[in-house]
This record gives C-alpha cells, structure tokens and sequence, in this order.
C-alpha cells in the first residue's frame, strides 16, 4: 500500500493523539462516561453521515480517492469518512472538558451543592 493512501488516516491520528492525552493527564473522564459520550456522538455522527452521503452522491463534493485506503460505506462514503466524525467530535469534547478541569468551569450537570449523601457516623 502506498503511503499516500494513509494520509486521511495519518491526519486522524494526529487529531487523536493531540487530544487523547488530556484524558490522562487532566483527568477529564471523557471515555469512562462511555454512555454519555456516546450519547453526545450518536445524533451529529448520523446526521453528518446523511449530509456526506447526500454530497458525495450529488456531486457536491468527493473525497480524494488516492488518499483513503479504499474501504468504502455503501460504496460511497469512505471509512476515513465516518472515522473522523467519530475522531473530531471527541478531540472536541475531550478540549473542552480538559479547559473546564483546569479552570473549574460547571456545565451543569454536577450534582447541587449540599445533595450530597449524609455520611453515616460510627457510634
């Protein structure tokens, strides 16, 4: 295989690594909220899929065949295709939760102050 076909891939990858490393070292809990990330990806990767579909097969844009592996969805969309809507949103989420660790930001969803659980005392 030539290496020109890994350059949609490389650029994937490179989108990866250069946000995979706040999970670890900030501590962002991105992939251990599985569910919820999932949730977060599910309704963009559809739509876009839909959307990149569409403009493929209308002519409205195509994606470079000498820089994909050839691994095509439908014969349309190719893999790299649906690895970056998978890829962009995560590096996306994971930047974001990574800027709210550091500077302590709430997005709502954690739990009001003073619901927690009363913590039982020994006797």
């Amino acid at each position: 295989m030539e290496l020109e076909r890994l350059t949609y891939l490389g650029v994937l990858l490179f989108i990866f690594i250069g946000s995979a490393w706040l999970e670890i070292a900030l501590r962002t809990r991105v992939l251990r909220r599985w569910k919820r990330l999932l949730l977060s990806l599910a309704i963009p990767f559809t739509l876009f899929v839909i959307w990149d579909i569409w403009a493929i097969m209308t002519g409205h844009w195509s994606i470079d065949p000498e820089r994909t592996v050839g691994i095509k969805m439908g014969g349309v969309i190719p893999i790299e295709e649906l690895i970056f809507f998978i890829v962009v949103p995560l590096a996306s989420i994971l930047s974001l939760e990574a800027v709210r660790s550091v500077r302590g930001w709430p997005l709502g969803d954690e739990k009001p102050v003073g619901d927690e659980e009363p913590v039982e005392q020994a006797p």
